[in-house]
């Protein structure tokens, strides 16, 4: 691999493993853990824990508020395209600051803001004075803060741990915020039913002083400048180097098409929970739960792994299963079958989103981290609201079932797009 600070075209002389197709045995349940022995990272996670599950709970309590003042599949979609299409916008940005300021620091104010935001959602929602506007702005300025919070965050991870670890750190990560998933959104339902959605922001805004503890507890080597050219030349650098190497371009474009796919589920889920099933409030709840129990099963199966070889494969299976699990989902009679299928979509997605960072990650220089971790969670989460947009529109014309089957149908073929350029560049049968 190229030192930092050492440019290099990935086409002319590739970086080690960009693709390591060779599946090797996972390790001992050990080792599904091992990145817990670095401190810092001990500190990050113990805040996510009680973190993510406030950020869920907001989730689900936003989506059901936005839902019970309008009752508008169509709302539901602006406001997810609201709360994250900043992060396809400024993206960009997220990651030059990623580079070339203190990604400790830059993770910090983040954090902080969106305290702040939760608070004043909280604040509007108890006092009775919450208006659509006034959910679909705050939703802005959330995702204004994402663009810069996820590169910063995303490349810490080594800092905290280190290259040998990554695949774990990344995986229990993701394991983490799947376990929020499955903790948020149940308490979510029982105390919007109970309580209202006002006092789940509330609980959120809380919990981020877990997290912001735990950052300022951590003990980081001083921050060294490394850019020495201009933010605009960086920018256009980064960008090049993303261009250039054909297994990032590759992966990033499978992970915008299955964003771009997976959105209908997740946008729809408040109108399948009531209009469909006639769950209300907590079947979204249960719903989300279920999704978030089988992404924890499959990022903690994942972080057995000892080494990264393999991980294209996984990227590419995950995704056909994660196309079959949409179109069970749209055609499924049953809530408790829908359920068990939300395992199979919590689990597939995952795999594929921790596979395709872990590569990513353990590929690419130092000094590109934040840039390209910038261009992943454009395609991860600023794709989305494109999607999120899609969703309602078509769920609105051709109904709620029809428009989560076409996001499975984008799936499978994105996927099988993915599968057949690794036969084609590795041969691969």
């Amino acid at each position: 691999m190229s030192a930092p600070g050492t440019r290099t075209d990935p086409e002319i002389t590739p970086l080690p493993a960009p693709e390591l197709l060779t599946e090797t045995a996972p390790g001992t349940l050990r080792h599904s853990f091992r990145a817990l022995r670095h401190r810092n990272y001990q500190l990050f996670i113990g805040g996510q824990i009680v973190s993510l599950s406030g950020t869920w709970m907001q989730t689900v309590a936003q989506s059901w508020l936005v839902y019970r003042l309008t009752h508008s599949e169509l709302l539901l979609g602006t406001a997810w395209f609201c709360s994250q299409v900043a992060v396809f916008a400024l993206g960009p940005l997220g990651g030059l600051a990623a580079d070339r300021f203190s990604r400790h620091r830059l993770v910090v104010l983040t954090q902080t803001f969106m305290m702040l935001q939760a608070f004043v959602l909280a604040a509007l929602t108890l006092s009775g004075r919450v208006q659509v506007w006034h959910i679909l702005a705050l939703s802005v300025v959330l995702g204004a803060i994402n663009a810069f919070d996820i590169p910063g965050r995303q490349s810490l991870l080594i800092q905290m741990t280190s290259k040998d670890d990554l695949l774990s750190a990344i995986s229990l990560n993701s394991a983490v915020f799947n376990a929020a998933r499955g903790v948020g959104p149940g308490i979510a339902g029982v105390l919007v039913a109970a309580l209202g959605e006002g006092v789940c922001f509330l609980l959120n805004g809380l919990s981020f002083l877990a997290v912001i503890g735990g950052l300022l507890a951590m003990r980081l080597p001083p921050f060294e400048r490394r850019a020495q050219d201009s933010p605009w030349r960086h920018l256009v650098d980064g960008l090049r180097y993303a261009w250039g190497h054909a297994t990032v371009r590759r992966m990033l474009a499978t992970l915008g098409s299955t964003t771009l796919a997976s959105t209908p589920v997740l946008v729809l889920a408040p109108f399948f929970a009531d209009q469909i099933f006639h769950r209300g409030s907590q079947g979204l709840g249960f719903l989300m739960a279920a999704m978030g129990v089988g992404a924890v099963v499959g990022t903690l199966g994942l972080a057995r792994r000892t080494q990264v070889s393999g991980l294209s494969q996984v990227i590419a299976y995950s995704g056909l299963l994660l196309g079959t699990s949409a179109l069970a989902f749209a055609a499924s009679p049953s809530f408790y079958l829908s359920l068990a299928i939300m395992l199979s979509t919590g689990y597939s997605w995952m795999r594929q989103l921790a596979s395709a960072n872990t590569t990513i990650q353990t590929m690419i220089p130092d000094e590109y981290r934040g840039r390209i971790m910038a261009l992943y969670s454009m395609c991860v989460v600023g794709l989305a609201p494109f999607g999120s947009l899609a969703a309602g529109a078509l769920a609105g014309r051709f109904g709620a079932r029809s428009a989560v089957a076409g996001g499975g149908l984008l799936a499978l073929i994105s996927a099988a797009a993915f599968r057949w350029s690794l036969r084609r560049n590795r041969g691969v049968s």
